[in-house]
C-alpha cells in the first residue's frame, strides 16, 4: 500500500523539516516497484540529517538499485512530531520514494554503527506494523536485517534481527539476495517455512542467523554453551571482505539532500583496514585487512562526484587517512584542478606524519576546514601501553607547517579512563593543547583555537582489551573534574568537550553483552527510550528501570572478564 498523496500535502506543513520525507532529492533513485523481484527498504534508525551523512547507507542504496529487477528505498526514524502524527492518524511509517509501507518489503535493512540506536530500530517495526521480535514474525513480514559496526557482537540484537550480514557488504548482499530469490520460488512451490528460508541464506559466508544457535547459561548469567541447533549451520561465522576496492561499487550519483545535513559533503574512502595495531580499536579488527584505492580511481570517483552533485567539499575517509600512500598526490591533484572552484578537502583524525607539512600548504589553497588529530592519550607511556604509534615530534611539526599555511583552528582526540590511567597522564592531555595552541604565535602572533573533544574508553569486543572491565561512573567523574578544574587556569583559546558518560557506559553495557539483553531493550523501549545518542533524548533512568524489571544487573556487563568465559561473541571470526 502506498500513501496517498493527498495525506502527504496534508500533514507535511504540520512537521519541522519536511523535506526529510520528500524522497525526491537529487539523484534519488525511482524505480517501479511493481517492476521489481526484491524489494529493499534501507534504515539509518536515526533521523534523516544522521542517516543521509553515513556513507555505508549510501553505498547499499546505489549498489542494490544498481541491480536488475531489485529496487532499494530509504526510511529513517521520523522527528517527534511526525512520529506523533503517523500514531494518531494510524500511518504505517513508509519508504521515502515510493511512499509505501514498510511491512509491503521483502527486507528492512538497518544500518546498526552505534550499539544506542537499538530502540531507534524497534520503533521504526513499531511505527510500521511490525512485530518487534523475530519469533513473532512468519514469513509474511519482511525479512530483519542488519549490519554495521556494531555487529562485531550482534548478540544484544539477536531477539529482533533474522539474519546479520558481519563484515562488508558490496558482495555478501548481492549473493542474499539471489539466494533469497530462489527461495521465493521455492516457496510458491513448496511452501517452505521461515526458518527453512533462513538455514539457506545462513549458508552464505557472512551471514549470521541467530535462530538457528542455542544458548545455555550457568547460574551467574554466564554463557556456558554456545550451539548451532544443525550440523549444516557454521559453528562460526567468517566476516566478508571486498578484497579489491578499486573492482568494488562506489555510489557516484550522490544525493544532495535539500536541507543540510550533520556531514554535509561527499566523502572518498581512500582505504580500509589500518596499518597500526592500536589495542582499543574495534574499526581495525573489523574492517581488516588493509585494502587501497588507487590514485587513479579516487580522482574519477572526485570527477564523477563532483559533476553529479556540486557539492564543493570532499572528505577523504579511512581508519588512518595520513597512512593512505598517495595522500599528498590526490591533494595536490584536487586542490589545483579545483581550486577555482574552491573546493574544500576534509582530513579527518591524521597521524603526524613528515609531509603533512608540506600538504598543509596545499590545502590552504582552498577552503580550510579544521586539521583533527587522535593522540588519544596524554602521555607517552599510556600511549605505548595502547599501542598508539603517535610521534609527538612530528605532530608538533606538522602543527607548525599547518599554522605558517595559514590554519587556525586544530580538534584533537583523546580517551579518558584507560587502564592504569593516572592524573598524570590527564595532565598530559592539556599540556599537549597548551603547545598546540601556543605554536601558532610563531607565525601569527597569537595563539591558536583548539578543541579536545574527550571521550570514555570502552573496552570494545574484538580488541586486546575486550575481557577488560570498564572504569566505574564514579571514577571518570573524578577525571572529568580534575580536567574541568585545571582548564579553567589555561587560554579560553583551549575548549573541552566530553561525550555524555552515561551514554558512554551504557554503549560499554550494549556493546559487551550477550542475547539475554534483548528483554531490557525492549522494556527500554515500551518505557520511552529512544534517539538515546542525543543527550537531549537521553533517559539514563529510564534504562535502569529496565534493567531492574528485567531482573538484570547493569554492572554484569562492565566487569573484567576471565581467560576461559566463553565471550557473547566469540562465534564471530573477524580474523582476515
Amino acid at each position: 500500500m502506498e500513501i496517498k498523496n493527498e495525506i502527504l500535502e496534508e500533514i507535511l506543513p504540520l512537521v519541522r523539516k519536511p523535506a526529510r520525507y520528500l524522497g525526491n532529492e537529487l539523484n534519488a533513485v525511482r524505480k517501479d516497484p511493481r517492476a521489481q523481484k526484491v524489494r529493499f527498504a534501507i534504515c539509518f534508525p536515526d533521523l534523516y540529517e544522521i542517516g543521509m551523512s553515513n556513507l555505508g547507507l549510501r553505498i547499499i542504496y546505489g549498489l542494490l538499485n544498481s541491480l536488475p529487477e531489485v529496487s532499494c528505498e530509504r526510511v529513517f526514524l521520523p522527528d517527534v512530531d511526525m512520529r506523533e502524527i503517523l500514531r494518531t492518524r494510524k500511518i504505517p511509517l513508509f519508504s521515502l520514494e515510493s511512499k509505501t509501507m514498510l511491512s509491503e518489503f521483502d527486507f528492512i535493512g538497518f544500518c546498526l554503527s552505534c550499539e544506542l540506536s537499538y530502540t531507534n530500530m524497534l520503533a521504526v517495526l513499531d511505527l510500521s506494523g511490525i512485530p518487534l521480535l523475530a519469533k513473532d514474525r512468519n514469513s509474511a513480514f519482511p525479512l530483519i536485517i542488519a549490519g554495521g559496526a556494531s555487529v562485531g557482537n550482534p548478540e544484544p540484537a539477536a531477539d529482533f534481527v533474522d539474519l546479520f550480514l558481519i563484515g562488508e557488504a558490496e558482495e555478501a548482499l548481492p549473493e542474499v539476495i539471489e539466494r533469497y530469490k530462489e527461495s521465493k520460488i521455492k516457496n510458491q512451490k513448496l511452501k517452505i517455512t521461515k526458518e527453512e528460508a533462513l538455514r539457506e541464506l545462513a549458508g552464505i559466508k557472512g551471514v549470521y542467523v541467530p535462530s538457528l544457535y542455542e544458548v545455555e547459561y550457568d547460574t551467574r548469567g554466564v554463557i556456558k554453551e554456545f550451539r548451532p541447533k544443525y550440523p549444516d549451520i557454521p559453528a562460526r561465522i567468517r566476516k566478508r571482505v571486498v578484497e579489491d576496492l578499486n573492482q568494488a561499487y562506489y555510489p557516484v550519483d550522490w544525493i544532495v539532500p535539500y536541507i543540510q545535513i550533520v556531514h554535509d559533503r561527499a566523502a572518498i574512502e581512500l582505504m580500509r583496514g589500518c596499518p597500526y595495531n592500536c589495542n582499543f580499536c574495534q574499526a581495525r579488527s573489523v574492517y581488516s585487512g588493509l585494502r587501497s584505492r588507487s590514485p587513479e580511481k579516487v580522482l574519477e570517483l572526485v570527477d564523477k562526484i563532483s559533476r553529479s552533485s556540486g557539492y564543493e567539499e570532499f572528505s577523504f575517509l579511512s581508519l588512518s587517512t595520513s597512512s593512505y600512500p598517495y595522500l599528498r598526490d590526490i591533494v595536490v591533484s584536487v586542490s589545483d584542478k579545483f581550486q577555482k572552484q574552491a573546493i574544500a578537502i576534509s582530513l579527518p583524525s591524521l597521524r603526524p606524519k613528515s609531509y603533512l607539512g608540506a600538504l598543509a600548504e596545499y590545502l590552504a589553497k582552498v577552503r580550510k576546514t579544521t586539521l583533527t588529530f587522535a593522540p588519544e592519550a596524554g602521555s607517552e607511556r599510556l600511549r605505548e601501553a595502547i599501542n598508539k604509534n603517535f610521534s609527538m615530534e612530528e605532530f608538533y611539526s606538522a602543527i607548525s607547517s599547518a599554522y605558517k599555511a595559514g590554519w587556525q583552528a586544530i580538534k584533537l582526540y583523546f580517551m579518558i579512563g584507560l587502564p592504569d590511567e593516572t592524573n598524570q597522564d590527564l595532565d598530559g592531555i592539556l599540556e599537549i593543547a597548551q603547545k598546540v595552541s601556543k605554536l601558532r604565535l610563531e607565525s601569527a602572533g597569537h595563539p591558536a583555537q583548539v578543541r579536545l573533544s574527550i571521550s570514555f574508553f570502552v573496552p570494545k569486543p574484538h580488541t586486546f582489551f575486550e575481557r577488560e572491565k570498564m572504569e566505574n561512573r564514579d571514577k571518570l567523574k573524578e577525571s572529568i573534574l580534575y580536567l574541568k578544574d585545571k582548564a579553567k587556569k589555561l587560554s579560553k583559546k583551549i575548549t573541552l568537550d566530553f561525550h555524555n558518560l552515561e551514554t558512554s557506559i551504557l554503549e560499554a553495557v550494549l556493546s559487551r553483552s550477550d542475547r539475554s539483553l534483548g528483554e531490557v531493550i525492549s522494556r527500554a523501549y515500551n518505557n520511552g527510550c529512544l534517539l538515546d545518542g542525543w543527550p537531549e533524548h537521553f533517559k539514563h533512568e529510564l534504562w535502569l528501570k529496565a534493567f531492574k524489571e528485567s531482573g538484570k544487573d547493569f554492572d554484569f556487563y562492565l566487569r573484567e572478564r576471565s581467560a576461559d568465559e566463553i565471550l557473547p561473541w566469540q562465534h564471530i571470526d573477524v580474523s582476515a
